[in-house]
């Protein structure tokens, strides 16, 4: 098929089958030809038929080839499976296989649904871990716009390196203001409840991003716990028995194994409707489950909604800071943090913006929209000198022009600011060796970073004190304060920060 000859076959569904593939190209490789510099020598084949097909079915399957297409040509994330080309079979002498769509993607070495299956009625190892990177890549779909519809354990993907990629997006919708649209399909399991009473009108059945909400705790509740959280023998038993609980005449039981934290979650995502999801979004419950990871939910306050929290010690809030600090890479500070975890700073922390907010950091800049809300509550997070929205978001066009899946290999750098994994790694043992934080997880850590890094700038600087915060992000605190200053060879660094800085802050009221 092309350049790829066909070896095993790996799965097979309703829709298509999909087999591996080596690389084998027909022509020689003309040296340092860039189109053929990204082909991995093997990859995974996803063969949509159309052949044997009736019109309806025809006209379904050439729905979901364009909307898995369109996601791949539009989506680029560390936790999405990635897509190299898509061929068209040209073979009229067979008719099963001819004008079949032929997806090339990357090869995965096994899959959630697999993963639990062999584990049975047990929780799965590193559970917490693979649920984080499916949170992260829903947080990405999300905030570009799209709802990938489908979310299952047999379309979560399993790398070598153990890591899990989102795939099957054949029942991915863009979003058309608060909904998209998608044909009357999905895995009785995981589909919500009002899917079901959604009508069905010209261009499908609404559907919102809380529907992958309602599938990630759903799969959440069976990778933790090693069963549904809803009874019965078959899938169509427990969407009834999810549909009661939906009408107030059934109960949510979720597993006695949970912890505290955990079920506080899932319960979240489970809400029996849309309106109580829409309160827990993907990136919301992404910083959660960073925190549920690392163990801390043995403290029966972390992770359970806020209305549930204790009033903490001084010393206990800045312990689970550090937590935070460890699973967003910043730990180059933990240490020095802990040694000083005896003053409280939680007293002078005004309080996170829930939305958006404009007079923090100006509109039609070219922010990408679904950092915005990230960005405010990094810059609001302390009333550290020098920190702000604008700051943050001035630093992250310079380090990364916002790009979530920057790899700068040689600098040892990745993700939208810019981290080194090693460093968290040596902090971190399970952390990735090789991979870009995601922003729901980076841009926090900017935050946090600037607003330990402030009070430990000393001295009076004749330069803004902003742009001083930013030249110790690039070096250290120690740096600038021998330095006097922004050192010379932050100052090109400096500068462009500044004139971003000048576009995102909003102007002040005449």
């Amino acid at each position: 098929m092309g350049d790829w000859v066909i070896e095993e076959g790996i799965a097979a569904g309703s829709w298509g089958s999909v087999y591996a593939a080596r690389y084998s190209p027909r022509r020689p490789i003309r040296e340092g030809a860039d189109d053929e510099a990204f082909r991995p020598q093997s990859a995974a084949l996803k063969f949509l038929p159309t052949g044997t097909l009736t019109t309806r079915h025809l006209q379904h399957l050439e729905d979901m080839v364009s909307r898995e297409l369109r996601v791949h040509e539009s989506l680029t994330h560390p936790r999405l499976i990635r897509t190299f080309q898509s061929l068209v079979i040209d073979d009229p002498a067979r008719p099963r296989l001819d004008g079949a769509v032929v997806v090339v993607m990357e090869r995965a070495a096994d899959s959630l649904a697999n993963l639990l299956h062999r584990c049975g009625t047990a929780p799965l190892t590193n559970g917490a871990g693979l649920l984080e990177q499916i949170c992260e890549g829903l947080t990405h779909m999300h905030g570009a716009g799209w709802v990938h519809g489908d979310l299952k354990p047999q379309n979560v993907l399993v790398m070598e390196d153990g890591s899990a990629r989102l795939a099957d997006f054949g029942l991915a919708a863009e979003l058309d203001g608060t909904h998209a649209y998608l044909p009357p399909a999905g895995s009785p399991d995981y589909v919500p409840p009002e899917r079901w009473t959604e009508e069905l009108g010209e261009h499908g059945t609404a559907v919102r991003t809380t529907a992958d909400i309602w599938a990630f705790g759903v799969t959440a509740h069976q990778v933790l716990s090693g069963r549904m959280p809803f009874p019965g023998a078959t899938g169509a038993a427990r969407a009834a028995a999810a549909a009661a609980y939906a009408s107030g005449a059934g109960e949510l039981r979720l597993a006695h194994s949970l912890s505290e934290g955990w079920r506080a979650l899932i319960e979240d995502c489970l809400q029996p409707d849309h309106e109580r999801r829409a309160r827990h979004d993907a990136a919301s419950l992404l910083a959660r489950v960073a925190v549920l990871k690392t163990g801390a939910d043995e403290d029966e306050n972390l992770g359970v909604r806020p209305q549930r929290r204790a009033q903490r010690s001084a010393p206990r809030r800045l312990l689970l800071g550090i937590a935070g600090l460890i699973t967003a890479g910043l730990v180059a500070a933990a240490a020095v943090l802990a040694a000083d975890s005896g003053q409280d700073r939680s007293d002078t922390s005004p309080p996170i913006p829930t939305e958006y907010r404009p007079d923090l950091l100006r509109t039609g800049t070219g922010i990408p929209p679904m950092y915005r809300k990230l960005i405010v509550q990094a810059g609001t997070a302390c009333d550290a000198e020098g920190v702000s929205p604008a700051l943050i978001a001035a630093m992250l066009k310079v380090e990364s022009n916002f790009d979530p899946a920057l790899r700068d290999p040689a600098k040892d750098e990745f993700g939208i600011a810019r981290w080194t994994p090693r460093v968290l790694q040596f902090h971190a043992p399970n952390s990735p060796p090789d991979a870009a934080f995601s922003p729901a997880v980076a841009i926090p850590a900017v935050g946090r970073m600037l607003c330990w890094l402030s009070p430990r700038l000393q001295g009076d600087f004749k330069d803004d004190r902003a742009l001083v915060l930013a030249a110790a992000y690039r070096t250290s605190a120690t740096t600038v304060n021998n330095a006097d200053g922004i050192p010379a060879l932050q100052r090109t660094y400096v500068e462009k920060v500044k004139l971003y800085m000048g576009r995102y802050t909003p102007a002040k009221p005449s």
